[in-house]
């Protein structure tokens, strides 16, 4: 098999992975507010001015060199919601010239607004584009409500744009706080045919026992729709140190949920560089599974992924 650095590395640690999700961009292009201008106060890891640099294949590479990294999923990275298509256009510029880096796309587009059908079916058009990440309007605490309902989960505009992805053959790649999660299970139910992968382990930022006993819950809940599947990734907390042991926890409670058969392994780099480097991660959630068999290994790291997404390999 190819790798994205073009050779195999023989290392015997190294991981044979797909990286299900990370994210590239380029500051000269200007497409990207949140990276732009002033620092968002409610970022889920605090302050990411480290971030407010140029992310580009080069620099992914370098990241993961130490590892067999297969193919790779880009999720799209909050580029200017007036130029939706734009970042595809981008990346598959960027995919052609830096040999199939990435070689998927998790593309945007709104559900909700009136422009919806138009968009998604643009987006669809691109070969590269498997799914679509679209973030619903979500509630900053679980003791608050959103201030309105257009784009929201229960808004019938948004279902209803929800319901073109299985017209248009895309899945949906679902990230909200973890006390949304019993929501989002009353969508996958509602459209069993529409494939959905959770992203970022359902975010279980609160890992009190409390906290974690709620995060188990709402997770159980969404496990129980089988169009649902997991990323595993992104085990990052605000303004807090990485820590192997809570996140080891995380990952060993979140697969025993979903079950190995519906796990993805994805890096959410260079986002999650902002608490743990590449190859420390990689290592890290290897020896979290070393007791799962190698056929089991291989399906979390990759095998997952390419029925996932629909990549060939």
């Amino acid at each position: 098999m190819k790798t994205i650095h073009g050779h195999w590395n023989d290392d015997p640690s190294a991981v044979t992975l797909i990286d299900a999700h990370h994210h590239l961009w380029d500051l000269k292009r200007g497409r990207l507010p949140w990276l732009r201008g002033p620092v968002e106060p409610h970022f889920f890891l605090g302050d990411y001015s480290p971030l407010k640099r140029d992310y580009l294949p080069d620099d992914y590479r370098r990241d993961a060199a130490k590892h067999n990294v297969l193919m790779t999923v880009h999720c799209e990275a909050e580029w200017d919601r007036d130029d939706q298509v734009g970042e595809t256009r981008w990346l598959i510029d960027i995919a052609n010239t830096s040999d199939r880096l990435p070689g998927a796309i998790v593309a945007h587009a709104w559900f909700h607004t009136p422009n919806a059908e138009e968009i998604i079916a643009r987006q669809a058009s691109f070969p590269m584009v498997r799914g679509i990440r679209s973030k619903p309007i979500t509630s900053l605490t679980p003791d608050t409500r959103p201030d309105r309902v257009a784009g929201t989960m229960q808004d019938p505009a948004w279902l209803k744009g929800f319901a073109l992805l299985e017209k248009y053959g895309l899945s949906w790649d679902l990230r909200v706080p973890m006390w949304h999660l019993v929501e989002a299970a009353g969508v996958a139910r509602q459209f069993p045919r529409t494939p959905i992968i959770l992203n970022h382990t359902g975010f279980p930022w609160d890992r009190s026992e409390d906290g974690l006993a709620t995060w188990r819950r709402a997770m159980e809940a969404i496990a129980r729709c089988p169009n649902v599947h997991l990323k595993v990734s992104e085990f990052g907390l605000r303004d807090q140190p990485w820590d192997y042991a809570s996140n080891r926890r995380i990952v060993r409670d979140a697969i025993a949920i979903f079950g190995i058969e519906r796990c993805v392994f994805a890096t959410n780099f260079p986002v999650a560089g902002l608490r743990v480097d590449y190859d420390t991660l990689v290592r890290a959630v290897r020896r979290m599974i070393d007791d799962f068999s190698a056929e089991n290994q291989a399906r979390f790291f990759w095998k997952n992924a390419a029925a996932f997404y629909r990549l060939t390999i």
